[in-house]
C-alpha cells in the first residue's frame, strides 16, 4: 500500500481577526500481506516549509478577499461609528426638527432626519463609509425593529381601537348630543377652555389616553365656541404630561420610580412634585390664558382666525373627510358618549393594573408602579371596544354592519398619527445607534463639581435631550441614574426610610421638568403627536403655536432652578417662580395691547 503526505490550510475568520492554521499529516500504509512487502511514498522533508509558506500566503489572500467583500465581518458585532457618543449624534433630530418648522412638512422632514442618522452611522471608526450599513441601519434598526417592539405595537393597537370607538360614538350621535347638552352649560370661550383643562386634569393615568380622550370629547364644544384647533391641541398637551408627571397614580409615576435604585421610587417621586417647576407653571399658565383670553405668538393669529370661523388656519384638508362624515351620522343621546368613555377609562385602568399584578395579589399602588402601560392600554381598549359594541347594538343606534365598518374607518383616521409615530420612533433609533446618551452623560459628569448650578444644568440638558429624541421617558431614564451616581455617597449615608437630601430631590425634579419641557417643544414627541391627533390639528401648527408658550415657562423654570440650587427651599422657589411667570405674562400682554393700539 502506498502512504501519502497531504498538506492543508484552513482559514477561519472570528470577530474580525484572521487566524491561519496549516497542518501536514502523513499517512503510511501497512505492509501488503499478500506480497509480503511494503513501500512508502512520501514528500521530501525539505519541501514541507515551502508548502507551509504557500498555505500562509493562500490564507492571507483569502482573508483579505473576505474582508473586502464583507466589511461587517471585519468589524464584528461590536460595531462603533466614528460619530458614536459625540455631539454629532444629536444632529439627525436637529435636522428633522428644523426642516419640520421651516417647511411645515413633517413626514419628509422626519425621513430626512432618519437618513442623516443612517449616513452618520455608516462611517466606521476609521472613517470608512458603507452604503449597506447605512441601508441596514435605517431599515432594520430604524423601522423594522421599532415596529416589532412590544411597547410600540401596544401603543399602535390602542390608537387604532380608540379611533374605532370615536367613530362609533360619532355615528351613534353621542358626540353631537353631548355638544348640544354642553352648549346649555358651557356658554363661553372661557368656560370651554376651563372645561377642557378640567377633563384633562381628571384623566391623569396616562398621557396618551388623556390626549385622545379629551380631544374626542371636547372638540365639538371648542368648535362651537370658536376656539382654534391649535389652541385645543395646546390645552390637551398642557394637561397631559404636566398632569401625569405630578400624579402619583399614573404610568409616568411608574416609569420614574422604575429608574431609581436604592430608595423608594414612589416616595421619591412624590417628593419631587413641589419642585417640578415646568409642570406646575404650565398648569398655572393654562389657567391664566384661559381666564384672561390672552394669547401671543402664532397662537394669537390662529385664535383671531377662529373668531371669524376658520378653526384651522391651515391644514384643514387633512381632516375634511372625517369632519364631513361625522355630520352625516344619526342622532343619539348624551349617554352614547359618556358611557363608552367611562367604560374605556375603567377598562384601561384595569388593564394597566392587571399587567402590574393587581389581580395576583399586588396592591393597587404597586401594580401601577410595575405596570406595562402600552400592553395594559391595548388590553383595556380592546375590552372596552367589545363592551361598547354590545352597548350600541342593544341601544339600536348602530347596526352590526355599522359597528364593523367603523373598524377600518377608525384605522384610517389614525393613519397620520401612526405614520408620524413610526418616523419618530425610527429617528429615536438613529440617536440610539449613535449613542447620544453617552455624550449627554459626559456633559453632566463634567459639571458635577458645580452643585449649586447642577439643577439648572440638568434642566437644560434634559430639555435638549428630550427635544432631540422626542422622548421624556427615555430622557429621565438616562439622566436619573446619572444623578443618583453623582450623589451616590450622600444616598448611601441615608438610613432605610430616612430623608433624602434636598439637592438630590431638586436635581431629579429638574430632570423630570426638563424632560416634559423638551417633550412639549419637540415635533417628534409621542405626546405632541397624540395631542395633534386628538385635536385634529395640523401637527406643525400645533408645534409652532405651542413653542412660544413652552419656552416662556421654560425660561421661568430655569430661573427657578438657579434659585433652587442656592436656597433649597420649595416655598421660596415655587413662590418666586410663580410671581416671575405672572409678571412675564402681564408684561407681554401690556406690550401686545400697546402695539395693537
Amino acid at each position: 500500500m502506498i502512504g501519502t503526505i497531504s498538506c492543508s490550510a484552513a482559514v477561519t475568520l472570528q470577530n474580525g481577526e484572521d487566524s491561519v492554521s496549516g497542518s501536514a499529516e502523513s499517512t503510511f500504509g501497512s505492509q501488503d500481506q499478500a506480497a509480503g512487502t511494503g513501500s512508502v511514498s512520501s514528500q521530501p522533508a525539505q519541501d514541507l516549509p515551502e508548502l507551509s509558506q504557500s498555505a500562509d500566503k493562500a490564507a492571507e489572500s483569502a482573508a483579505d478577499a473576505g474582508a473586502a467583500e464583507n466589511p461587517e465581518q471585519e468589524e464584528g458585532a461590536d460595531y462603533t461609528s466614528r460619530f458614536t457618543g459625540t455631539f454629532w449624534a444629536l444632529l439627525p433630530p436637529v435636522i428633522a426638527i428644523a426642516l419640520a418648522l421651516i417647511t411645515k412638512e413633517v413626514y419628509s422632514s422626519l425621513f430626512l432626519g432618519i437618513v442623516a442618522g443612517g449616513f452618520l452611522y455608516a462611517f466606521n471608526s476609521e472613517g470608512m463609509f458603507s452604503f449597506e450599513r447605512m441601508f441596514n441601519g435605517i431599515v432594520q434598526e430604524g423601522f423594522v425593529k421599532q415596529l416589532a417592539d412590544q411597547w410600540n405595537v401596544g401603543i399602535l393597537i390602542f390608537l387604532v381601537v380608540l379611533g374605532v370607538i370615536v367613530v362609533m360614538m360619532n355615528r351613534a350621535g353621542g358626540s353631537r348630543a353631548y355638544g348640544e347638552w354642553a352648549a346649555t352649560k358651557i356658554r363661553g370661550r372661557r368656560s370651554a377652555q376651563f372645561a377642557t383643562f378640567g377633563l384633562g386634569a381628571l384623566i391623569f393615568v396616562d398621557d396618551y389616553f388623556n390626549c385622545l380622550t379629551v380631544g374626542s370629547v371636547m372638540r365639538p364644544i371648542t368648535d362651537q365656541h370658536r376656539i382654534s384647533r391649535a389652541k385645543l391641541a395646546y390645552l390637551i398637551d398642557a394637561t397631559a404630561a404636566p398632569i401625569c408627571i405630578i400624579a402619583p397614580i399614573s404610568s409616568w409615576a411608574a416609569a420614574v420610580s422604575g429608574t431609581v435604585e436604592g430608595v423608594n421610587g414612589i416616595s421619591l417621586f412624590i417628593q419631587t412634585i413641589p419642585y417640578n417647576l415646568y409642570a406646575l407653571l404650565t398648569i398655572a399658565m393654562v389657567l391664566f390664558l384661559s381666564f384672561t383670553g390672552f394669547d401671543f405668538g402664532p397662537m394669537r393669529r390662529h385664535e383671531q382666525n377662529a373668531a371669524h370661523g376658520d378653526l384651522y388656519t391651515s391644514g384643514a384638508e387633512l381632516f375634511q373627510n372625517a369632519e364631513q362624515e361625522e355630520k352625516a351620522h344619526s342622532k343619539g343621546r348624551v349617554f352614547d358618549l359618556i358611557i363608552p368613555v367611562v367604560v374605556l377609562i375603567l377598562f384601561c385602568v384595569a388593564g394597566m393594573v392587571y399587567t402590574g399584578g393587581f389581580f395576583s395579589g399586588a396592591s393597587f399602588i404597586k401594580a401601577f408602579a410595575k405596570c406595562d402601560a402600552a400592553y395594559g392600554l391595548a388590553l383595556g381598549s380592546i375590552a372596552a371596544l367589545i363592551i361598547d359594541m354590545i352597548y350600541f347594538l342593544c341601544r339600536r343606534v348602530l347596526t352590526f354592519k355599522e359597528c364593523t365598518s367603523a373598524i377600518p374607518e377608525g384605522f384610517k383616521q389614525m393613519v397620520p398619527a401612526i405614520l408620524i409615530l413610526t418616523f419618530a420612533w425610527a429617528l429615536k433609533s438613529m440617536t440610539g445607534l449613535l449613542d447620544a446618551s453617552s455624550f449627554v452623560a459626559g456633559v453632566v459628569e463634567s459639571a458635577k463639581a458645580l452643585q449649586i448650578l447642577l439643577p439648572a444644568l440638568l434642566f437644560l440638558v434634559a430639555v435638549g435631550l428630550s427635544f432631540a429624541t422626542g422622548t421624556s421617558w427615555g430622557t429621565f431614564g438616562i439622566l436619573i441614574p446619572i444623578v443618583t451616581g453623582v450623589f451616590e455617597q450622600q444616598l448611601a449615608a441615608v438610613p432605610n426610610g430616612g430623608a433624602i437630601p434636598s439637592m438630590v430631590i431638586i436635581c431629579i425634579s429638574a430632570c423630570l421638568a426638563g424632560a416634559v419641557c423638551g417633550d412639549h417643544c419637540s415635533p417628534i414627541s409621542d405626546t405632541t403627536i397624540m395631542a395633534s391627533t386628538g385635536a385634529r390639528c395640523d401637527h406643525v401648527n400645533h408645534v409652532s403655536t405651542q413653542l412660544p408658550y413652552a419656552l416662556t415657562v421654560a425660561g421661568v423654570s430655569l430661573a427657578g432652578y438657579l434659585l433652587a440650587g442656592l436656597v433649597q427651599n420649595v416655598f421660596i422657589v415655587l413662590g418666586v417662580s410663580l410671581v416671575l411667570l405672572l409678571a412675564t405674562l402681564f408684561i407681554l400682554r401690556f406690550c401686545l395691547s400697546k402695539k395693537s393700539i
